[in-house]
């Protein structure tokens, strides 16, 4: 494995994601069957299985992160690795070397895989070119997030027993959000039909190319959707306002009780986090019973 960034240029098999095979352990025609395994083993408290033992993991986040590093954290544990967690704020990147060189010194120190989250879109990709060691990309600028993409497909696999032919509804930024272009790729090739939905500003028509339907009106995106995939406003990498302010965009976009009423009764609503409270989804609809966040 070289990279887990996706190379659109390329014709990929329907089964493989950023452009690796998606294991298929039990034969499952959506292709995400190998969670069986992880669901298998993530009941036990604290076990271990020996599949990266002797292997040396490099967790270069040069991006804050919560959730994805300490799941990665978790997931090098329990595979039994060798695991070095890369700080930026006390690494030679400050003194100016680059990129390039950090991860090449992290190389000779015989480092096996290196999961990489960054600012920049494409640095994982950039690095696989550079590198024998295996890339795993936690995270690029707004371009990709496989690795959420891999979970929330397990999630909806795990509560709605199949992907083809849902309705799934990704609302929010879409522009900025490397967790939707994700999705979007991750959900066609599954089979789902997905709409995108938010202020038109954030939700630009180009996304049709990806094959997917979009629309600004949110009553009509959420009606008729199996899962409603709220997307929170990505204001750190955005360069000026895309709309008035987040009152009126929770007010036109916000899931809230209102909204929540117009959509099927067994809608699952999910979210990447870090939730914004009051902005694109209520408190109380973040804690009810249909949401997996």
């Amino acid at each position: 494995m070289k990279s887990c960034s996706n190379e659109r240029e390329t014709k990929l098999d329907p089964k493989t994601f950023a452009g690796h095979r998606i294991p298929d352990a039990r034969g499952d025609s959506d292709g995400v069957g190998y969670g069986a395994r992880f669901q298998s083993s993530r009941g036990a408290r604290h076990q271990k299985v020996p599949a990266l033992r002797g292997k040396t993991v490099v967790n270069l986040f040069i991006e804050p992160s919560t959730r994805t590093r300490i799941s990665f954290e978790l997931s090098e544990q329990r595979l039994s690795a060798d695991i070095i967690n890369f700080t930026a704020e006390a690494s030679s990147l400050k003194k100016g070397e680059t990129l390039k060189d950090t991860a090449r010194n992290l190389e000779a120190l015989n480092a096996d895989f290196i999961v990489i989250r960054h600012s920049a879109s494409g640095a994982p990709h950039f690095l696989a070119r550079v590198l024998n060691a295996s890339v795993i990309n936690a995270g690029d600028g707004a371009h990709e997030h496989p690795t959420q993409a891999l979970l929330d497909a397990f999630t909806i696999r795990e509560r709605k027993g199949r992907i083809q032919g849902l309705k799934v509804t990704i609302l929010g930024d879409i522009l900025y959000s490397r967790v939707a272009r994700s999705d979007i790729w991750m959900f066609t090739k599954l089979g789902a039909e997905v709409t995108l939905c938010g202020p038109s500003t954030l939700v630009p028509r180009t996304f049709e190319r990806m094959g997917c339907r979009v629309t600004h009106n949110v009553e009509e995106a959420i009606a008729e959707a199996d899962i409603i995939n709220l997307l929170r406003i990505q204001h750190e990498r955005q360069r000026k306002s895309m709309f008035p302010s987040l009152n009126e965009y929770s007010s036109l976009f916000g899931l809230n009780a209102a909204r929540l009423a117009l959509t099927k009764p067994d809608a699952l609503i999910m979210h990447p986090g870090p939730i914004n409270r009051g902005v694109e989804i209520d408190s109380d609809i973040a804690d009810c019973s249909r949401s997996v966040i």
